[in-house]
């Protein structure tokens, strides 16, 4: 390794790597950042999925051909590159791409959108600032006061607030303009489309096109031809643009007879796409280009690596048409197989779906507070507010009846409307090209996400029943966002350190690594997604009779039964084994039957609603069905925990005498079971009777061993916590049977009563 790694090879070898990295950190990023730009329309379904995709794949292939005015943030941006030699900025680079893919991958696996942009920023920052303190530590004039010279302080300051100041400015603007939308429009808009759509489409479409090709491209090699004529008829071309857009949207709803707000979600798309490529673009190949010129500038030089100094980046660097082309290609392909992509929008969407969702994230005490506190102060503007006024708005805000709907009907409904899709494209896309205009490499991801977040609020999305669960989401998302930015710097500060004590053996070491990584990554998400349907999963009833209620609901029992007689089963014998991960894996999957029992409870409001007049009745049944199952597994969950709990704190073995006890009421108990769900598995329900003539069986065995542990707790018994957890077995196995029996009885006499 010594030999092949000479000095100019191990270079080479980086540059190499780097190049390769940035093709990799390409496919994470716009994984991670798809969401950007795809989520408004994927959520409105205005456009169909294929055209989307076309739309989105043009916008960002023609934004990163002209991105090239943002690339020197990674050269001189974060750090003075005068300060540093070229060994040592070959180390930060290298060290910047490495924990820029890794940390990027890990929020891909977890759905979770970040900041492609804020990675990018805390990575260099980190590095910077680890190579900076190496540099003062080895020498004998510098102190930590110095740090100053190496870091671009004020650049930074200014990238990090822009970056900050966004997150509120894009959720304040975007919950603005969605409320004032919406009150125009209400959610009922198709008709006053037909009067106002012309001029929405007039202002959508010029701001977004005003933006696409005057502020969004400024700063590309062919601005600079038209530049004089645009800038100084400015308000002149917008207020055309307007006129023009306006007649253009008039027309299309007259031929077409179809909302413009079609083709402002179809533009906004591609707007947004171009905004989020030629701001982003730098993220992903800033650093390695910045490493190739630095490299061809020190090979030139002739000078050794480590007296190079590196101030040439702080010239400007000509721009690589070939490598933003290529980069750009490969966006696109990306975007079009990414299957991490479709996890992290899945996040977005359901955060601003406007009906029922399957909430991906639980409640906690801040989101809780929140909600109260916002609550509270709801209630206290409804105060202040006259009553007519109140009135009005609230018209506007009533929403379609969706009532009817269950959640996995709401689920394939569109996320919103077109209104709030246009909304959400038109001022994410006109925040995020004023920033490219400054050279402010502002967050994408903050942008869009806040604007989508702030459009839900205004859209009154987080209504009682699903707030809680919605601001949990936004708050743990938000969190991530701060976790990029201290484990960005932290981490690239590590790697730096590493890479910079042996760089001949630390840097194939850590490439290795991160290969090693995204594979594990890789496999790991693409087994959590695989989609098959579990044949075990209990089934929500979707009929509207009575029949098809009782019908339905024998998959569910004979599901049930049979989990239960080998959970049961698993229980009792971890518990004679003492083996805690046999009880371990009972417990779980208890804690997966309730969940999938709580689904079907939660269901019961869609099925009362969906109902025929003449099958109320089938609610009655299924209702008193549920709580007899919900019994079940209940008393199932407080043995295996008892259990579990038994075992985890080494108390005393069950004797010998106890165990085939509970042995012989596992096999009653299963014989019972097993014949419970052939019954039901084979319709052949007349013979539920033979079961409920087991029901004293069950009972009488079951008092025989609860007498017999009394005598044998008065004459040898000598644990307290045996005792206990014997009884207590005894007695929720009791409750099982119980359960058990009641739920043939209710079954039974509805199937005769039919």
């Amino acid at each position: 390794m010594e030999t092949f790694f000479s000095m100019e090879n191990i270079y080479l070898f980086m540059l190499v790597a780097l190049v390769v990295l940035a093709v990799i950190d390409i496919v994470v990023g716009v994984s991670n950042d798809a969401i950007n730009f795809l989520n408004s329309a994927i959520g409105s379904k205005a456009i169909s999925m294929r055209t989307i995709m076309i739309v989105a794949s043009l916008g960002i292939f023609i934004g990163a051909v002209f991105s090239s005015g943002l690339m020197e943030v990674a050269r001189k941006g974060i750090f003075d590159p005068s300060q540093f030699y070229f060994d040592e900025i070959m180390v930060i680079f290298m060290a910047v791409m490495i924990t820029d893919i890794l940390l990027l991958d890990f929020f891909n696996t977890l759905g979770l959108p970040t900041s492609t942009t804020v990675s990018i920023v805390f990575n260099l920052l980190g590095a910077a600032v680890v190579m900076s303190l190496i540099k003062i530590s080895k020498s004998e004039t510098e102190t930590l006061a110095n740090l100053a010279e190496y870091i671009n302080t004020d650049k930074a300051i200014e990238i990090i607030s822009g970056i900050l100041l966004s997150v509120v400015i894009a959720f304040t603007i975007g919950a603005i303009v969605q409320w004032i939308s919406r009150l125009i429009f209400s959610f009922h808009f198709q008709e006053k489309m037909k009067y106002f759509g012309a001029i929405f489409g007039g202002v959508a479409l010029s701001a977004i096109g005003y933006f696409i090709f005057m502020k969004g491209l400024k700063g590309t090699p062919y601005y600079s031809d038209f530049k004089e004529v645009l800038e100084s008829n400015e308000i002149l071309i917008v207020a055309g643009g307007f006129v023009f857009f306006t007649l253009f949207s008039y027309l299309f709803q007259k031929i077409t007879k179809k909302s413009i707000l079609i083709i402002v979600i179809a533009v906004g798309t591609f707007g947004l796409a171009l905004a989020f490529s030629g701001n982003d673009l730098v993220n992903f190949i800033g650093v390695p280009m910045a490493a190739y010129h630095s490299y061809e500038f020190w090979a030139a030089s002739g000078v050794d690596a480590s007296l190079f100094s590196m101030e040439v980046l702080e010239k400007k660097v000509p721009a690589e048409p070939l490598l933003l082309f290529i980069a750009g290609a490969i966006m696109v392909v990306t975007l079009w197989l990414s299957k991490k992509a479709k996890t992290v929008a899945e996040t977005e969407i359901s955060l601003s779906r406007q009906g029922e969702s399957h909430e991906k994230f639980e409640p906690n005490m801040l989101s809780r507070l929140v909600v109260k506190g916002t609550t509270s102060i709801s209630a206290g503007l409804r105060h202040i507010i006259p009553a007519k006024t109140q009135e009005r708005i609230n018209k506007s805000f009533e929403k379609p009846n969706t009532a009817l709907l269950t959640k996995d009907q709401s689920m394939n409904a569109p996320a919103f409307d077109m209104v709030r899709a246009s909304v959400n494209l038109m001022v994410a896309g006109v925040l995020i090209s004023i920033a490219t205009t400054m050279k402010l490499p502002l967050s994408t991801t903050y942008v869009t996400f806040m604007v989508a977040m702030g459009t839900s609020l205004a859209d009154r999305a987080w209504g009682r029943e699903s707030a809680v669960y919605r601001v949990a989401g936004v708050l743990n998302v938000i969190g991530g966002w701060f976790f990029t930015a201290l484990g960005a710097f932290i981490a690239c500060g590590v790697v730096v350190f590493l890479i910079h004590w042996n760089k001949e053996i630390m840097t194939p070491i850590l490439l290795l690594l991160t290969a090693l990584l995204l594979v594990r990554n890789y496999l790991s998400h693409k087994k959590k997604n695989t989609t098959t349907i579990d044949p075990s999963k209990l089934k929500k009833s979707e009929s509207s009779t009575v029949q098809g209620i009782i019908s339905e609901s024998a998959d569910n029992i004979s599901n049930v039964i049979a989990r239960t007689n080998k959970i049961y089963s698993i229980v009792l014998k971890g518990l004679a084994k003492e083996d805690s991960s046999g009880l371990k894996k009972g417990r779980k999957q208890v804690e997966k039957l309730d969940a999938e029992i709580e689904e079907l409870r939660d269901n019961i409001f869609y099925l009362i609603k969906n109902l025929d007049e003449t099958s109320v009745r089938g609610s009655n049944f299924y209702i008193i069905i549920l709580g007899h199952l919900t019994d079940m597994a209940q008393s199932l969950e407080f043995i295996a925990k008892k259990s579990y709990k038994h075992i985890s704190n080494n108390h005393k073995k069950l004797k010998f005498s106890q165990i085939k006890d509970l042995q012989e009421i596992d096999q009653t108990l299963s014989s019972v079971l097993e014949e419970i769900t052939e019954v039901f598995n084979s319709r052949k329900f007349e013979r539920i009777s033979f079961v409920l003539a087991r029901k004293t069986e069950v009972e009488t065995l079951l008092s025989d061993k609860i007498e017999k542990q009394i005598d044998r707790t008065r004459s040898e018994e000598s644990s307290p916590k045996n005792t206990t957890l014997y009884f207590n077995i005894l007695l929720e196995t009791k409750d099982l049977a119980s359960g058990i029996m009641n739920l043939m009885e209710e079954y039974y006499s509805s199937y005769k009563r039919e």
